[in-house]
């Protein structure tokens, strides 16, 4: 799964990384650990009148949703709580995700870093516990996960603004995740993006992107216990730790 990443780049520097045409994104605060529901960027595409004023034609947009999806027949906003992922292996049959990956409603969210925490067992007297871990392009450009994306109305209050969210698509770890978790995001080679955002892509030909992503050039490490609370938000959080448990060191591949 993915439960916090890190998202601290500006909106200028995410338009020029995912080539975006127009930014309708407010400014958000860099963040070191974005937790579900909070606002966050994602890139999606959006038909508008070129300038020539005679044919509608797409492009990318940068724009400001809310972590959690929350379809469109939804009663109750608060079901963001618990559809911050969506397993590749069902998004394009499970209720909740099906319409937005029929639609082509498809977006491209940046995150810096994402954090998973691999289950370390009890051990000479110490409980279970759980230890976090940076994962992250060793390039340190940013990655682009794929996602879905809907618009939610409020029937009891129709002139309310309606509300935009997100989710976040997941699939089965690669060899750097597998010793970690055995789930991560779908992060979405550049070349792929234009396939992923494009509405004319065969729903089979969008499935067939959301398999993991090849280890080389990504890079894992153990860090702080911090990270565990969502009120703990600076790059400190990124350090690794100085003295990592056995078997928990740096992995890269």
């Amino acid at each position: 799964m993915c439960g916090r990443y890190s998202s601290s780049s500006s909106t200028k520097e995410l338009a020029k990384v995912f080539n975006v045409d127009e930014v309708r994104a407010e400014d958000l605060p860099p963040r070191y650990n974005v937790a579900p529901t909070m606002p966050v960027y994602a890139v999606a595409l959006s038909r508008t009148e070129r300038d020539t004023g005679r044919k509608k034609s797409p492009h990318r947009v940068l724009g400001t949703f809310r972590w959690g999806l929350v379809p469109s027949w939804a009663k109750d906003p608060k079901v963001a709580n618990r559809m911050i992922n969506a397993r590749a292996e069902t998004v394009a049959t499970k209720p909740a995700y099906r319409r937005a990956f029929a639609g082509h409603r498809t977006t491209l969210i940046p995150a810096d870093v994402f954090y998973e925490w691999q289950r370390r067992p009890a051990k000479a007297g110490k409980p279970a516990s759980k230890l976090p871990y940076v994962i992250r392009r060793t390039d340190g450009q940013p990655m682009a996960f794929a996602g879905l994306w809907e618009v939610w109305r409020d029937n009891e209050h129709p002139d309310a603004e309606p509300l935009r969210t997100c989710v976040i698509i997941t699939t089965s770890a690669n060899k750097l995740m597998k010793p970690i978790h055995d789930r991560m995001p779908v992060i979405l080679d550049p070349a792929d993006w234009d396939s992923w955002l494009n509405p004319d892509t065969d729903p089979a030909d969008l499935e067939q992107l959301l398999v993991p992503a090849p280890a080389e050039g990504l890079e894992a490490y153990p860090i702080s216990t911090r990270v565990n609370n969502v009120r703990n938000d600076s790059p400190e959080l990124l350090e690794p730790l100085p003295s990592p448990p056995a078997s928990a060191g740096r992995r890269k591949t």
